[in-house]
């Protein structure tokens, strides 16, 4: 089963970290910004609380990546315990909650995964997996193994099309 994710691709900067007076929020990278493929963690350190936000051209909030801890594995691979994934709408209303309690980040490849259970919820479902694997780039996702999807609000789904002609 495949899960299309409209998940952010992240640019930001830590918890603590503010950003200077004239200073705009944008989704291009400078070198010393902080992103999915430019975590400032040194190998074998581990931060706690990393929160990476993630906003478009205009400066609205898209999502926001949450750690509990993230360490850097190698040069090329961030694991995070507890990551909370947060999607945001173009009116910056919180869109999906994606839970993942351990995951590893390609930073070559920008492939989330975990081998434990996941779960996604937005207002009118919860889906779950006992894996998955979330691309950054593409924005897609594929939970597998013990699938489960609840839809909690199906009135969009029985609702009947405007018949006025």
């Amino acid at each position: 089963m495949c899960v299309v994710i409209a998940a952010p691709q992240v640019s930001g900067q830590s918890k603590g970290r503010k950003k200077k007076a004239g200073m705009s929020a944008t989704a291009g990278e400078s070198p010393g910004e902080q992103s999915l493929t430019n975590i400032p963690l040194p190998i074998g350190h581990e931060a706690k609380g990393l929160v990476l936000p993630d906003f478009d051209g205009d400066g609205r909030l898209r999502g926001k990546f949450e750690a509990g801890t993230a360490h850097r594995i190698d040069q090329e691979h961030v694991g995070f315990q507890h990551l909370k994934i947060t999607t945001y709408t173009p009116q910056s209303q919180p869109d999906l909650q994606i839970d993942m309690l351990t995951s590893v980040l390609d930073l070559k490849t920008r492939i989330l995964s975990s081998q434990e259970r996941t779960t996604i919820q937005r207002s009118d479902f919860n889906i779950a997996g006992d894996s998955v694997q979330f691309d950054t780039n593409s924005k897609t996702g594929r939970l597998s193994g013990n699938v489960k999807m609840v839809i909690t609000d199906k009135s969009h789904l029985t609702a009947k099309p405007n018949t006025t002609e």
